[in-house]
This record gives structure tokens, C-alpha cells and sequence, in this order.
């Protein structure tokens, strides 16, 4: 064949308009990056609540942050699990406390990856790049979920990135995960009618959640803690509040949390025509 050919004419044209390569991933540059198995997003801004504004949660605040702070700094630091009542601050406290490292200087950036059985599987590829890095990141993997046939092959494989497998996250790497369950089991996983012996899927997650150097629960807040949340917010934003009305808004809403009170919060807010 000549270069007139009809079919390397074609092929040529197809080059030209195919759409080049995106550039390599600069991980020294931004402050948090989402991964998406086969791309990365650069994000130029952590949108995070300052550390003060998160209330309710000061145990699990100054424990996490700690962690955090040592990793920035290259100290030994855990990989953390952060479990238990939803809204009460897990993914806002990974946030904030990379947010905080940040200002201060530490050299550590926060990576989002999804937390199905299928992201995780792409994790390994992640770690290759991150490796590479003269940098402290956070992966950061919230709500985290293992149902389905093949929730236990994802949890041994997390398993094995966390402790001595040959998929180990490298040492400039901590995981941050938030779950609704400590044992990250499902709820009926211990009653399932499964031939494959459901008690091994429900040993794997366990086993799982016991490789976290630290692990932090998060529990649903009493009435006072909640009107204490919401306090320190309308301070904070200069904002007056009635504890019969918020109690009212929780109410309606059939929970007291975090999430609850900050809601009940920008609602204050617009009705003062105030900005938060």
C-alpha cells in the first residue's frame, strides 16, 4: 500500500483528531485530589470546617488530629478508622484536620477514593503514584461499602494493603475510612442462609477493621451535647436560637446529630439574612 491509501489516510485523520494524552498528575501542587480509578482530579481548594467549629467531638477531634499531624511531620501515625452514628463529623473531621495541617505548614495532601469493592481495587495502581512522592498523603475512603459476593474478596484485599501484602500502601500513605459500623459487617451478614459459610465473610471484615491503628467511634449525641453544638455555631456566626425551636427542627427530623445541628444552624442563618 501507498501513503494514498484510502485506509492509512483515515487512520492518519483519526490520529489527528484524537484527543492527546492528559499530562501526568502533578502531586506536589494541590491540596487534595479525587481519584477516580482511571483519572485524577486536581482540587485547588479543601473546602473544610475549621477544627473549632466542630463540636461534640473533642475526644475523637484531638486523637485524629494528632494522627494526622505526626504523618505530616514523618513521624510513625496509624491508619485510622472513623466508625459509627452517621452526621456526627467523620468525613468533615478528615477534612478539617488535613485543612489544619496545611496551614501550618506540613506538607501532606488528602486523596479521595471511593469506597465500593470496585474502587478499591484500583487502590494499587494509586499507590504506585503516590509512592513515588516526596510527600504525606491521606487517602481518604468514606462510607465505606461491602455488600454483595464480592464484599469479602475487597475486604481481604484492603486487608492486605493494610498490613505486609504485595499490594501495601507505601510509607508516605495513611488511610482515613469512615464507616457506620466498627466491624464494617453488615447488619445481617451473621444470619445469611449462604453454603459458603457466612461466618468467614463476617471473620474477613473483622479482621479487616482490626488492622487500624486507630479506631474512633462516633456516637449519636444526647440532647444536651446537640443544643451544645448549636450553640457554639450561633456563637460563632453571631446568631441568636431558641432550644425549643431547635428541638422542634430535630424532631421533625428524627435524629440529633452533628449534620441536624448545622442544618438547623443555616436555617437560623437565613432567616437573620446573615451568611455562614
Amino acid at each position: 500500500m501507498t501513503n494514498t491509501d484510502p485506509l492509512i489516510r483515515i487512520a492518519a485523520a483519526l490520529e489527528r483528531m484524537a484527543p492527546p494524552p492528559p499530562p501526568p498528575t502533578d502531586w506536589s501542587a494541590s491540596p487534595a485530589y479525587v481519584w477516580g480509578g482511571a483519572s485524577v482530579l486536581a482540587v485547588r481548594d479543601l473546602q473544610a470546617i475549621p477544627l473549632d467549629r466542630l463540636f461534640g467531638i473533642d475526644a475523637q477531634k484531638a486523637s485524629f488530629v494528632e494522627n494526622v499531624r505526626r504523618h505530616g511531620i514523618g513521624l510513625p501515625a496509624h491508619d485510622a478508622l472513623l466508625w459509627g452514628a452517621r452526621g456526627m463529623g467523620k468525613s468533615a473531621l478528615v477534612k478539617a484536620a488535613v485543612a489544619d495541617q496545611q496551614t501550618q505548614g506540613a506538607p501532606i495532601a488528602l486523596v479521595e477514593a471511593g469506597g465500593s469493592p470496585e474502587a478499591l481495587d484500583t487502590l494499587p495502581a494509586l499507590f504506585d503514584q503516590l509512592g513515588r512522592v516526596e510527600r504525606a498523603f491521606i487517602v481518604f475512603i468514606d462510607d465505606i461499602g461491602f455488600d454483595g459476593p464480592e464484599a469479602s474478596s475487597a475486604a481481604r484485599s484492603l486487608r492486605s494493603m493494610l498490613e505486609g501484602g504485595a499490594m501495601a500502601r507505601p510509607g508516605n500513605v495513611r488511610l482515613a475510612v469512615t464507616s457506620n459500623r466498627r466491624a464494617i459487617v453488615e447488619r445481617n451478614m451473621g444470619e445469611q442462609d449462604d453454603p459458603l459459610n457466612p461466618r468467614d465473610a463476617v471473620d474477613d471484615r473483622l479482621a479487616l477493621a482490626d488492622r487500624f491503628g486507630l479506631s474512633l467511634g462516633f456516637h449519636a449525641c444526647d440532647q444536651a451535647t446537640y443544643l451544645a453544638m448549636i450553640a457554639g455555631y450561633a456563637q460563632a456566626y453571631g446568631l441568636a436560637f431558641d432550644s425549643e425551636d431547635a428541638l422542634r427542627w430535630a424532631k421533625q427530623r428524627g435524629a440529633r446529630s452533628g449534620r441536624i445541628a448545622w442544618h438547623y444552624v443555616v436555617e437560623l442563618a437565613g432567616r437573620a439574612g446573615k451568611v455562614v
